[in-house]
């Protein structure tokens, strides 16, 4: 048996795994392997790096910094997140984030990025925050208000383009036993973008892109279909929000944050046997 947990983005939604992450860390729940996307990536990290707190403690300390995240970073540097401050001071000097721990957890993370050339999701081995920032980056740098992200060559943007939510990926790569952390609730239905501003933006340079974003409403629909197929047959565990907490992509308020953080604090804590059940079955069996 091997088993993965499966983080979905969201931006601010994210804020949610984090509570739930913290709540596996209170009760040492852990995977043979983890894999986030966008928000699910960046908050994801600090389970291995064991710094329970860590997320929703810089969120609500910066977010509502205007160097932070906001129209005065888009408009100056053209990012909504400032990349300087946020993937760079705030991690290395204002909320360290300990790479060493990361590293040494023997854990293996990925994080999905979209090539915005071809529009195929790639995923890439997460092996130190600090060497691979920009992999982090560009898997939660959302179309329309972010610049592509250089990684070797290749233009990257937002993971949750091309893959939302992983967990197919994951059973390719042979984790047979899935945790798979959502970030809305069970009636949440994908609307589609302007199709105007997705051609505005992207159709000329990277129409495989384009196609991706025009469509992504489709292909996150039909994924969480299949995933309550497969949550039904009880051959996944899926963790959601158990009620529709409206919160902004990005939020700035910290009542509004700490109300997500505690959501996901009370369902982690109230699925916690459920977890272990799942996720140490065969283990148990042996025994």
């Amino acid at each position: 048996m091997k088993t993965g947990l499966v983080l979905e983005g969201g931006a601010m939604r994210g804020i949610y795994t984090a509570g739930v992450l913290d709540v596996f860390m209170d009760n040492n729940i852990t995977f043979d392997g983890i894999i986030g996307v966008s928000a699910g990536a960046i908050f994801g990290v600090n389970l291995l790096s064991r710094q329970r707190g860590r997320v929703i403690r810089y969120n609500k300390r910066f977010n509502s910094d205007r160097r932070y995240m906001g129209i005065h970073p888009l408009l100056r540097t053209g990012n909504i997140v400032d990349t300087e401050y946020a993937y760079c001071r705030v991690p290395r000097e204002l909320d360290v984030f300990d790479d060493a721990a990361f590293m040494n957890s023997g854990i293996p993370f990925y994080a999905v990025v979209t090539n915005i050339e071809t529009g195929e999701p790639e995923y890439i081995h997460i092996k130190s925050v600090f060497e691979q920032m920009d992999s982090l980056r560009a898997s939660a740098s959302m179309p329309f208000v972010s610049k592509p992200v250089s990684i070797d060559g290749g233009l990257y943007l937002d993971g949750a383009v091309a893959d939302s939510i992983p967990f197919k990926k994951f059973i390719e790569m042979g984790y047979d036993r899935l945790v798979v952390v959502l970030t809305k609730d069970i009636n949440y239905v994908k609307e589609p973008v302007s199709p105007l501003l997705s051609k505005t933006f992207y159709r000329r340079r990277f129409p495989k892109f384009e196609e991706k974003v025009r469509n992504r409403h489709i292909m996150y629909n039909d994924t969480v279909k299949g995933l309550k197929a497969l949550e039904k047959n009880e051959e996944v565990l899926v963790i959601r929000p158990s009620e529709n907490y409206r919160i902004s992509r990005m939020e700035k308020d910290s009542g509004r944050l700490q109300g997500m953080y505690d959501l996901g604090i009370k369902d982690a804590k109230a699925c916690v046997g459920r977890v272990k059940d799942y996720i140490y079955a065969e283990t148990a069996a042996k025994q």
